[in-house]
């Protein structure tokens, strides 16, 4: 038995037009795959963001509490951060830090932060390796 990477991070929402919309139209996702959240009514989206990259959303009870909502960030890998922090931005994402290049001894890497439709923080990751 092995461990062959990340498959998916959940990511519960209050509004699930506005984060399926956002996580696709805004960010170029593709809905890889769509099931019912058990006898709810709901509907649970696993959205693929880029290949072995998949943001499940996952429908919040808005009378429930909350419990293990959103992330503390998720990292997404870019070989353009500033570019993918413009695009989410263009798509309704607000700013929480601007790129930011900073260089070290054994990588470069630039970096940005926005919050999402939920105020999830999303982060794109660009590495240039020195």
């Amino acid at each position: 038995m092995a461990i062959t990477g990340y498959h998916h991070v959940g990511l519960c929402i209050a509004d699930m037009e506005r984060s399926l919309k956002f996580y696709t139209e805004g960010l170029g996702g593709k809905v890889q795959d769509s099931f019912p959240m058990g006898d709810t009514g709901k509907m649970i989206f696993m959205v693929e963001l880029a290949p072995g990259c998949v943001v499940e959303l996952l429908p919040r009870d808005p009378g429930a509490p909350e419990q293990n909502v959103r992330w503390a960030h998720i990292a997404l890998d870019s070989d353009d951060a500033a570019a993918a922090y413009e695009k989410a931005l263009a798509a309704g994402a607000i700013s929480r830090s601007a790129p930011n290049t900073v260089k070290r001894e054994k990588m470069t890497r630039t970096n940005a932060f926005v919050f999402g439709p939920d105020s999830e923080v999303i982060e794109f990751f660009q590495v240039m390796h020195n």
